[in-house]
């Protein structure tokens, strides 16, 4: 291998890295993972925390049953 596709590589690998991790913090930014909010200020009461907990269940349940099936 010459030196100009190792330094391409390298430059890619680099630049893949960046890519993603400026990504990660866009949407990190855009969801406000793991922050709370403030009490009072759009606190979830204990029926929509259920409701919600329920919801991810499914989503989970259901994202696994479409892994299956994709590796038909």
């Amino acid at each position: 291998m010459n030196a100009n596709r190792i330094i391409n590589m390298v430059i890619r690998m680099v630049m893949n890295r960046v890519g993603r991790s400026g990504v990660n913090a866009g949407i990190d930014k855009f969801s406000q993972r793991g922050k709370k909010s403030p009490e009072g200020k759009g606190a979830a009461d204990p029926q929509q925390k259920k409701q919600t907990a329920e919801t991810q269940k499914r989503m989970r349940q259901s994202m696994r049953v479409a892994r299956k099936i994709g590796k038909f």
